[in-house]
């Protein structure tokens, strides 16, 4: 039986690696996978999963406004479709999940998302929220902190390195943050909760 899947994990954890590992998988078995990305990270208008160690595939891209289960079943219906990978899924709408989830239901498709669980305030994105509550299966994948242990949150830094609590949730500059555990986040922070704008 097809499932949905959510990876996630903080920033640099090595998210896309995995993925792109997991889609040259099918390929090497001679199957298809089909590979999504956010909007929000079209190079030029294309699509493109790339890891930080260097390593990078072209990808379809979603919108908010997008209907991610029909793209998947006019694709599907082009040339069979063996799984269904989304990277930045926590950009995904609470619709689009939904979307998936007929994907895997309905299609008979895996489907595997990779992404963030809060943003740099601490907070679920939309998508990772409905992913964690909808996903057949959850992993987390560990990164570390500055201090060894399980980073699970993220600050947001300026450029001078000063720590910003307030601001849109979405920044796809992914230089200005630093994955730490929670006990590193709330000091960093400086209080908690932290003061919205």
């Amino acid at each position: 039986m097809a499932k949905l899947y959510f990876s996630y994990a903080a920033m640099n954890a090595g998210k896309s690696t995995l993925l792109l590992q997991a889609a040259y998988n099918y390929r090497e078995r001679g199957m298809n996978p089909l590979l999504y990305t956010s909007a929000l990270y079209a190079d030029g208008g294309e699509g493109l999963i790339s890891s930080r160690i260097g390593i990078s595939e072209p990808a379809q891209l979603y919108a908010t406004q997008d209907d991610v289960y029909q793209s998947v079943k006019d694709q599907h219906e082009a040339a069979k479709v063996d799984c269904v990978f989304v990277d930045e899924a926590q950009f995904l709408t609470r619709d689009q999940v939904w979307q998936l989830a007929r994907v895997s239901d309905r299609l008979k498709i895996p489907v595997m998302c990779y992404g963030l669980r809060t943003d740099f305030q601490g907070k679920l994105f939309p998508g990772s929220m409905e992913l964690l509550a909808i996903a057949d299966i959850l992993r987390e994948i560990r990164t570390i902190c500055t201090c060894g242990a399980k980073a699970t949150m993220v600050v947001r830094q300026d450029m001078s390195g000063r720590v910003l609590t307030a601001g849109d949730q979405v920044s796809i500059e992914k230089s200005v943050y630093l994955s730490l555990c929670r006990k590193h986040w709330e000091e960093a922070v400086g209080r908690w909760p932290p003061k919205g704008p």
